[in-house]
């Protein structure tokens, strides 16, 4: 780059880079089932499930309700979750049926597959890092974003 040249001041983050952050933070501060964050005043970087990890990487900060997000950091949010949901139905479906058999939503629940039970921390850890890997795999070619 010359000197004259001016640096770019804006960088583009992917939902991948979004999911691999929530990753990290899961891996870090921990993780938390039943709520987005555990119950601790005592810090800004409580353990958190999925969903909380993914807000944080998106805002940079613990927000109560994700409706106080501005415009773009919960348009960030909301896509970052969606391909997190996608991975979810193509690779670990969690399907709710009625007693009739009846299909109760098409979509695995991010929240409730995050507070299954049996789930552990580094299943939720490498489901994160999954998707980002799919999300790149889908919409990379070259280096770029297509």
């Amino acid at each position: 780059m010359k000197a004259t040249q001016n640096p770019p001041t804006t960088v583009q983050v992917s939902p991948a880079d979004l999911l691999r952050m929530a990753a990290l933070y899961l891996r870090r501060h921990g993780w938390h089932q039943g709520t987005y964050y555990a119950k601790n005043t005592d810090t800004l970087t409580p353990p958190a499930c999925a969903a909380g990890a993914i807000g944080i990487a998106c805002a940079g900060h613990r927000v109560e309700h994700f409706s106080q997000l501005d415009g773009d950091t919960l348009a960030d949010y909301l896509t970052a979750l969606a391909v997190f949901v996608d991975y979810l139905d193509a690779f670990a479906p969690v399907f709710f049926i009625d007693e009739d058999g009846h299909l109760l939503d098409e979509h695995t629940s991010p929240y409730s597959w995050n507070d299954d039970p049996t789930r552990t921390a580094e299943q939720v850890i490498t489901a994160l890092e999954t998707a980002a890997d799919e999300w790149d795999r889908l919409h990379q070619q070259g280096g770029e974003n297509r």
